[in-house]
């Protein structure tokens, strides 16, 4: 059992402190839609559209966005969107792994690439940077859920490989296979999770003083302003002087 990252609060804190509502909604949406069209669109059958409607909630949106999220897909006109990973380097080098869905992957791919350039980083090869994180399942539950040592005994007992408690909640991590299994499992010990999703998890991170975190903050907000990006994962790390800042 590890003390709760840095890393993982710094994600945290950058989801709850999205300006842009109907922007995340709209992305959330599109991840709904997409799941429901590629499997069954009913979520005890399609362990994908389960996690990606958990995520809507999760983030607060509608139900009645949710319903006709799933219920696009089955009539018929809903886009057919590609999924494409973006790797690359940010301020000091800090490794973006950037995740879109697209309808033109021209268009996307020369939007991500300006965002890189203005922002004074660079649009790297596939791979990349991808060899510095790894795949991984993440389940979150509120610290006032259980104590640390009752959170890693069901979790371990679900089949997670680690947890990471903090007064900030419990971030329960597992193989990217087995999310679906792990999570239901959690779900009957201990209730509804906060949030349940598959994230880049990084092995080695990068530290930033003030105003390299600064710019690669603003390099983030660029990539998720656009509409084909749905997600943006770094390596960053900062000391707790430069968190209380940023």
């Amino acid at each position: 059992m590890a003390g709760h990252s840095k890393w993982a609060n710094i994600q945290h804190r950058k989801g709850r402190q999205d300006k842009l509502r109907s922007k995340l909604f709209s992305k959330l949406a599109k991840e709904i839609t997409v799941a429901a069209k590629m499997g069954e669109p009913d979520i005890d059958k399609n362990p994908r559209l389960r996690m990606a409607v958990k995520e809507a909630k999760s983030s607060s949106v509608p139900k009645d966005v949710i319903d006709r999220a799933i219920n696009k897909a089955t009539g018929g006109d809903a886009e057919n969107y590609d999924e494409i990973r973006y790797e690359g380097y940010g301020p000091k080098g800090v490794a973006v792994i950037v995740e879109a869905m697209t309808d033109n992957k021209n268009r996307t791919a020369s939007s991500v690439r300006s965002i890189f350039t203005k922002s004074g980083g660079n649009l790297a090869e596939t791979g990349a940077v991808s060899f510095m994180f790894e795949r991984k399942g993440l389940v979150v539950y509120k610290a006032d859920v259980a104590d640390a040592d009752t959170i890693f005994e069901h979790a371990i007992e679900a089949g997670a490989e680690d947890v990471e408690s903090s007064e900030d909640g419990h971030d329960i991590y597992c193989e990217d296979t087995a999310l679906n299994e792990v999570s239901t499992a959690l779900e009957k010990a201990l209730g509804e999770s906060e949030s349940t999703k598959m994230i880049w998890k990084p092995t080695t991170t990068t530290d930033l003083d003030l105003e390299s975190a600064e710019k690669l903050m603003n390099l983030i907000e660029a990539l998720e302003d656009d509409d084909d990006v749905q997600k943006v994962t770094t390596n960053m790390d900062v000391s707790d002087e430069v968190m209380a800042q940023l």
